[in-house]
C-alpha cells in the first residue's frame, strides 16, 4: 500500500474552501489527512510530492458525455455507418483522453448499445485507463424522437417502463429520457415537448423505485416542466427555460446540467465544417437563449452540475474543461465552476459519499495542476499543466503516472 504526501500545495477542496499551503496524505485508496503545512507531518516512508506552485483539486467530473460519439461534424451519420465494435474501440480512446484531462468521473447519458457497461467494467478492473463511468445505456425516447439513433424507442407508459427495465437489467445507474426535440436529430424541434407526461411519469417512477437516478434531455420549457413534474433529478441542457420552469426546478430540487459547449461548438464551426444545415440553424437560434437560461438558473438558486455533452460536433472528449471556462464567462467564479464540477456533480451522480471533495476518508481522486486555476480557470484546458491525475490512490495520467 503506497502512501503519498502532497506538501506545501494549494488545496481547493471541492466545497468552496481553499487551503493556500497544505499537506494532504493519501494512504492506499483514500485520503488519510488534510492539514496546514507545518502542522501535518508526512508519514515515514511516504512518497513526498513538492506542491509549491501547484493546486490540488478533487478529480473533475463531467455529468453529460456520450463516449459513443467522437465530435465529428455529423455524429448521427458516423454512428449509423460504424460497426458497433468500432464504436467501442473509439470509446476506449475517448475515455483515455478524458481521464488524461483531469476528469476522473463521467456520466455517460446515452450510448448506442450496452457495450458501455463493458467499457465501465474494463476501466474499473484496471484493464484500460479511463474515468469512473456512471452509464445510462440507451436513452429512452418516443418513436422517431430525438436521439433515436442511440435510443430505445417506446410509446405508451407500459412500453416505457419495459424500456427502463431493459436498461436497469443491463446495469444502468442513471436512466435518460428524451422530453423534447433536439439539435442533432433531423425532423425534431427543440421547442417541442416529446414523450407524454404520462409516459415520463411511468418511466421515472419505475427508475426511481429501483433506486436509479433520472436525467431528462429537455430544451423546451414545456419539456422541462413535464420532466420535473414526473420526477427528474436533472434537466440536461435546460436551454429555453422560463420563469415557471426555473421555479419548478428550484422547488423540486432538480439540477441543471447546462452543456453550454454543445451549442457553442456546433454553432461556432457550422456549415463550413460539415455540420448538417438543420443542426447549425437550430444551434445558432438557441445560443443566446441558452446563456440567458444559465443566468436565470443562477438567479433562481438552482444547483448547476457541470456537463459538456462531449462527443457532439467539435465538442471533443479531453477538452471537457472548456465548459468551466464558459460558465465563468457567464458569471460564475472559478471556484463556483470547480465546485459545480466536483461536489455538486458527485451529489447528482450519487457518489458524494466516496468522491468529489478533498476530505479524510474519501477516495483519493485528485488532480494536481501547475498554477492557480482559481485565478485563471483556463489553466485547466492546458494538458501540459496537468501534473498528475490520481484515481483511488493511483496515478493514472500525467508525468507522475510514469
Amino acid at each position: 500500500m503506497t502512501t503519498y504526501a502532497f506538501q506545501h500545495v494549494r488545496v481547493a477542496d471541492g466545497l468552496g474552501r481553499t487551503l493556500p499551503r497544505a499537506t494532504v496524505i493519501v494512504k492506499g485508496e483514500r485520503i488519510a489527512a488534510v492539514g496546514h503545512a507545518g502542522q501535518l507531518a508526512a508519514p515515514r516512508g511516504a512518497v513526498r510530492i513538492d506542491g509549491r506552485g501547484l493546486t490540488l483539486l478533487p478529480g473533475l467530473m463531467d455529468c453529460h458525455v456520450h463516449l459513443c460519439l467522437g465530435g465529428d461534424a455529423d455524429v448521427v451519420q458516423t454512428v449509423q455507418q460504424d460497426d458497433p465494435a468500432l464504436t467501442l474501440l473509439k470509446a476506449v480512446r475517448y475515455a483515455r483522453r478524458t481521464v488524461e484531462a483531469g476528469f476522473t468521473t463521467v456520466r455517460d447519458v446515452g450510448f448506442r448499445d450496452h457495450s458501455i457497461f463493458q467499457l465501465k467494467l474494463a476501466i474499473e478492473s484496471g484493464l484500460l485507463p479511463g474515468p469512473r463511468i456512471a452509464a445510462a445505456g440507451r436513452v429512452i425516447c418516443m418513436t422517431h424522437g430525438h436521439a433515436s439513433f442511440i435510443g430505445q424507442e417506446a410509446d405508451g407508459p407500459d412500453a416505457v417502463v419495459a424500456a427502463v427495465r431493459a436498461q436497469l437489467d443491463a446495469g444502468a445507474e442513471v436512466i435518460k429520457f428524451i422530453a423534447s426535440g433536439g439539435v442533432l436529430t433531423p425532423g425534431t424541434s427543440p421547442d417541442s415537448a416529446q414523450m407524454t407526461p404520462e409516459e415520463l411519469s411511468a418511466g421515472m417512477t419505475a427508475a426511481r423505485r429501483a433506486g436509479c437516478r433520472v436525467a431528462a434531455h429537455a430544451h423546451s420549457a414545456q419539456g422541462m416542466k413535464n420532466a420535473i413534474r414526473a420526477g427528474a433529478h436533472s434537466i440536461e441542457h435546460a436551454t429555453l427555460m422560463d420563469e415557471e420552469a426555473a421555479s419548478l426546478m428550484k422547488t423540486h430540487g432538480a439540477v441543471m446540467v447546462p452543456t453550454l459547449s454543445a451549442l457553442a461548438t456546433t454553432a461556432g464551426c457550422g456549415l463550413a465544417c460539415g455540420v448538417p444545415e438543420t443542426a447549425v440553424a437550430k444551434a445558432k437560434a438557441m445560443v443566446s437563449r441558452h446563456k440567458s437560461s444559465f443566468k436565470l438558473a443562477r438567479r433562481a438558486g438552482i444547483a448547476i452540475a457541470m456537463g459538456t455533452d462531449a462527443g457532439t460536433p467539435f465538442n471533443h472528449h479531453g477538452e471537457n474543461a472548456q465548459e468551466l471556462v464558459r460558465m465563468v464567462a457567464l458569471g460564475m467564479t472559478p471556484m463556483e465552476a470547480i465546485v459545480s464540477s466536483t461536489s455538486v456533480a458527485a451529489r447528482l451522480i450519487g457518489i458524494d459519499d466516496r468522491v468529489g471533495t478533498i476530505e479524510p476518508g474519501k477516495l483519493a481522486d485528485l488532480v494536481l495542476v501547475r498554477g492557480n486555476p482559481l485565478s485563471r480557470i483556463t489553466l485547466l484546458q492546458d494538458r501540459e499543466r496537468i501534473v498528475g491525475v490520481m484515481q483511488a490512490g493511483k496515478f493514472v495520467a500525467g508525468p507522475l503516472a510514469g
